[in-house]
């Protein structure tokens, strides 16, 4: 069974940071692209990085460029998605994607003082 589930979100003060985790099973995430998208209240989901299946080469949203970092561990079949210096308008569902057409369930990411 094809599966992509999140975890590592979380409630945070703005300029904390977060690491997502996005874990494979039924499929080998080298095989593919892999990306994170996010979806806050009431906006439409965007691709807010991206990694190709070897690892070489990653891009970014322009408001998280410099703040987030997508990696991949293929050894682990994971995917990870390092937020730091968070912003409120960062406050989002965060989904894994995968090149197959796989998503995740989503990880509550909020920023709040």
């Amino acid at each position: 069974q094809v599966q992509l589930v999140e975890s590592g979100g979380g409630l945070v003060q703005p300029g904390g940071s977060l690491r997502l985790s996005c874990v494979a099973s039924g499929f080998t995430v080298s095989s593919y692209v892999m990306r994170w998208y996010r979806q806050a209240p009431g906006k439409e989901r965007e691709l807010v990085a991206r990694i190709t299946s070897a690892g070489t080469s990653s891009i970014y949203a322009d408001s998280v460029t410099g703040r987030f970092t997508i990696s991949r561990d293929n050894a682990k079949n994971t995917v990870y998605l390092q937020i730091n210096s968070l912003k409120p308008e960062d406050t989002a569902v965060y989904y894994c994607n995968a090149g197959n057409g796989a998503w995740g369930q989503g990880t509550q990411v909020t920023v709040s003082s």
